[in-house]
């Protein structure tokens, strides 16, 4: 039976504007960073994404690098776009990176408008597209000049590979000059990746700032702290999560017992504002004006519904963000 979105997909969904450009976000979007790979159930992956845009999630975000292997994602993706998703591509807001490792050889991995242009190129084939909307470099190259970074992302927009570009994970001295760039270009950057959770709070000094300056938008991956602030690993790490599997940055060391005991609390008070832990895990890193997005992962569709769940209570008292700062502070 083929698939037919929710007729009411976009009822209760949030959109936030990204920065000082025209496009407008879901608050919650869905990243293919983990279990979109070839090494997962092609079937539930589909389901994941349908779930996603039937409850308005317009935004799926990917990399050329993700998987496993690398690659298989994008794959997965534009198999699942073609046979379901093909007709409401105008509706869809399709992102794609590079940066880290692909191929052997110099120009397999950083900030060359070599490896760009190939990459991105690779992706759209990958994906069946003929433009993603957002492409972003994906980490700070230390050896190639910003300029020519930058000077590919702007060819990439004016060649017609991407309507809009970012970047991701640069530190706020590095966003300031390559928006800098990128204004004298022509080619303003739209959004930033960056990220940022409870347990990671990089952002908050400078970066956010920075942003709003410059009137960039801001889509933060890794919200839940890769599964961490949710009610998984309240009493043990279960065989199905991300800490148990050989392949991931969250490991079984991640889960120290003063950690664990600051998830607790944590869950305490998410469990009087109504919500779920990651809920208000969401909730709180969209509490910054200048964060236009949350960046979610899933394994199962009912992770999908946990998390769009957060948008019916966004708001935080003052007393609440004073009670999560001292257990974050412990």
């Amino acid at each position: 039976m083929s698939y037919i979105p929710s007729d009411s997909r976009y009822d209760s969904m949030l959109y936030r504007r990204a920065g000082r450009s025209g496009l407008k976000l879901p608050a919650v979007s869905l990243g293919l960073w983990h279990n979109f790979g070839g090494v997962d159930a092609l079937e539930n992956a589909r389901k994941i994404l349908h779930r996603a845009f039937d409850l308005g999630i317009t935004h799926f975000d990917l990399a050329n690098n993700y998987g496993p292997p690398p690659g298989s994602a994008e794959e997965n993706f534009g198999r699942i776009l073609k046979d379901d998703l093909k007709s409401y591509r105008d509706e869809l807001i399709v992102s794609t990176k590079a940066g880290y490792y692909m191929w052997p050889g110099p120009y397999g991995e950083w900030g060359s408008r070599k490896y760009l242009l190939a990459s991105l190129d690779q992706s759209l084939k990958r994906m069946g597209l003929d433009y993603v909307d957002i492409f972003y470099h994906h980490r700070p190259d230390p050896e190639t000049p910003l300029e020519e970074t930058m000077g590919a992302l702007d060819y990439i927009v004016r060649s017609g590979r991407a309507l809009y570009v970012g970047i991701s994970s640069y530190t706020h001295e590095q966003t300031r000059k390559a928006a800098e760039i990128l204004k004298e270009l022509g080619t303003p950057c739209l959004i930033h990746q960056p990220k940022y959770n409870m347990f990671d709070r990089w952002i908050e000094n400078g970066l956010l700032k920075v942003l709003n300056q410059e009137g960039i938008g801001c889509i933060v991956f890794s919200p839940l702290a890769q599964g961490m602030l949710t009610d998984k690993y309240l009493r043990d790490i279960p065989p199905d999560s991300r800490a148990a599997k050989p392949h991931g940055f969250l490991q079984k060391d991640d889960l120290t017992a003063e950690r664990i005991e600051k998830i607790r609390k944590l869950n305490n008070i998410a469990a009087e504002r109504g919500q779920s832990l990651a809920q208000m895990a969401i909730a709180w890193v969209l509490r910054h004006p200048v964060v236009t997005s949350a960046l979610i992962g899933a394994s199962r569709v009912e992770q999908v519904d946990d998390c769009a769940g957060a948008l019916q209570n966004l708001s935080f008292s003052d007393t609440e963000l004073k009670q999560i700062e001292k257990i974050l502070e412990e």
